[in-house]
């Protein structure tokens, strides 16, 4: 039996027979493609503001959606992160200043070189050439830290939305998801399946990272799709969730899981929820080593299916567990179940909510022109 050795998108990757010895790396350096991820200026000249102020908003984001870990990504509605951004004069010209943190968390540093919306702004900055004018901002944060709803992702994704907005929208979103990464990559990894659909809203693929290449898929207009997402009163850092990953997996996994995320795909450009959900609870290579870690998970999910969700899966890292419906109101009745299952089996209290998907993805709410 063949196996797969696999890393995350900046490392290289293998594949070998389990009593030879592991073949050379694909790649030479292990950095080729974090190397690379650094933002350059993209225009000409540098824009003046169209706004004194602008307010954008960035929805929560489902990554992995089971076999799809790392090139798999959906928005969800009603759910996020707001920014709001200033021209400032007592800012110094071509810098950040974070004036304030609301919401959820007061937790994060108010250090622009060490805050997702910071860092996404900056980078959004240089990718327009900005030198002349200074910035303030300020972040409410409606999702908790830890949750695997792209926590990070959508302070990252409002920012640099604002950034653009409050410049013209010089630059279009894909552009704006590099600026993206360079915060993912600094907090959880460089990995685009949250940045991706936080910034462009729906499902996204990933095809490739270098150069990155981002593939909407678009959820039929006359289907009904609905998520169901259950988060206990427990944080999974993503680093930490991400450590806990194998590094090889047996060639017959690689295959299933490959099958499944294709099947996912297609059931998303049909609009069959039905085998949307069995792709998104067939995932044989992360889910079952990040479940265990997550107290009463796999109860959840067995709550879950027995209660008529199509299909569940943990929601990135975790440890909110997401499920998929066609009815809002069966949701319900499905949450309650996934509820009950966390505190009887993990002891955990959890919170649950029925959402449709975001089609529209970071976008601006307000403005205040000059």
């Amino acid at each position: 039996m063949a196996t797969l050795c696999f890393h995350s998108p900046s490392k290289p990757i293998s594949y070998f027979h389990p009593k030879s010895k592991p073949s050379p790396p694909l790649f030479s350096k292990v950095s080729v493609f974090r190397c690379k991820a650094s933002v350059q200026t993209l225009v000409s000249v540098e824009p003046e503001p169209v706004f004194t102020s602008v307010k954008t908003f960035a929805p929560a984001t489902v990554a992995n959606l089971g076999p799809g870990f790392d090139f798999l990504g959906c928005a969800v509605d009603g759910l996020g992160d707001h920014v709001t951004l200033r021209v400032d004069p007592s800012v110094r010209a071509g810098e950040v200043l974070i004036s304030e943190i609301t919401g959820t968390t007061a937790k994060l540093s108010t250090n622009p070189l060490r805050n997702c919306a910071g860092i996404a702004a900056i980078a959004t900055m240089k990718m327009l050439g900005i030198r002349s004018v200074g910035l303030s901002l300020d972040l409410h944060k409606g999702l908790p830290l830890g949750s695997g709803l792209g926590s990070s992702a959508a302070s990252a994704a409002a920012a640099a939305v604002a950034v653009n907005e409050i410049f013209g929208r010089k630059l279009v979103r894909e552009e704006l998801v590099l600026a993206g990464l360079e915060s993912e990559a600094k907090v959880s990894g460089y990995h685009a399946d949250n940045i991706a659909p936080a910034i462009m809203g729906g499902f996204v693929l990933i095809r490739n990272y270098e150069p990155l290449d981002l593939k909407p898929l678009r959820f039929p207009e006359d289907k009904e799709l609905f998520f169901v997402l259950v988060s206990p009163e427990f944080e999974a850092p993503t680093k930490k969730m991400r450590a806990a990953l194998p590094t090889e997996i047996p060639m017959v996994h690689h295959v299933w899981n490959s099958s499944q995320a294709a099947a996912l795909v297609a059931a998303v450009l049909e609009g069959d929820a039905v085998m949307l959900g069995k792709a998104l609870s067939s995932d044989k290579v992360v889910e079952p080593t990040r479940a265990p870690l997550i107290p009463g998970m796999e109860a959840v999910k067995k709550a879950a299916l027995e209660a008529g969700a199509f299909g569940c899966t943990i929601s990135g890292a975790g440890p909110t567990a997401v499920a998929v419906i066609d009815a809002a109101e069966k949701g319900e009745e499905i949450g309650e179940k996934m509820v009950e299952a966390f505190m009887r089996v993990g002891n955990l209290k959890s919170v649950a909510c029925v959402k449709k998907l975001d089609k529209v993805g970071a976008r601006l709410v307000s403005s205040v022109s000059k």
